[in-house]
């Protein structure tokens, strides 16, 4: 599903990742991370995909929020577990989002 932002500027945090073999729990926690950050104040929503390459695309009101989420404990966890179970490697970018468009929305 396509995330329902706001007028910009606000920003997102572009994850790339390559995953290992098996799910190991990984769809679980995915799942719960999601769930955390939506409650977390200036989260403004998510897109997500994967084939050989995984990218999930997370928006947020300010880079104090998002530095809030990067260090919040359950977050801390999966990106540890991240590391050493899940990615064979990643890249986390963040950018400032200052025009959009849409069609169909």
């Amino acid at each position: 599903m396509i995330a329902k932002t706001p007028n910009p500027p606000y920003y997102s945090v572009i994850f790339t990742s390559e995953r290992t073999e098996g799910d190991n729990g990984y769809s679980e926690m995915a799942d719960k991370m999601l769930e955390l950050a939506s409650k977390r104040s200036g989260f403004l929503g998510a897109e997500s995909a994967r084939n050989e390459i995984g990218i999930t695309v997370s928006y947020w009101k300010t880079l104090d929020a998002i530095k809030l989420w990067k260090m919040n404990m359950d977050h801390i966890e999966a990106q540890q577990k991240g590391i050493k179970e899940w990615y064979k490697c990643y890249k986390v970018r963040i950018a400032k989002v200052e025009r959009d468009y849409d069609f169909g929305l």
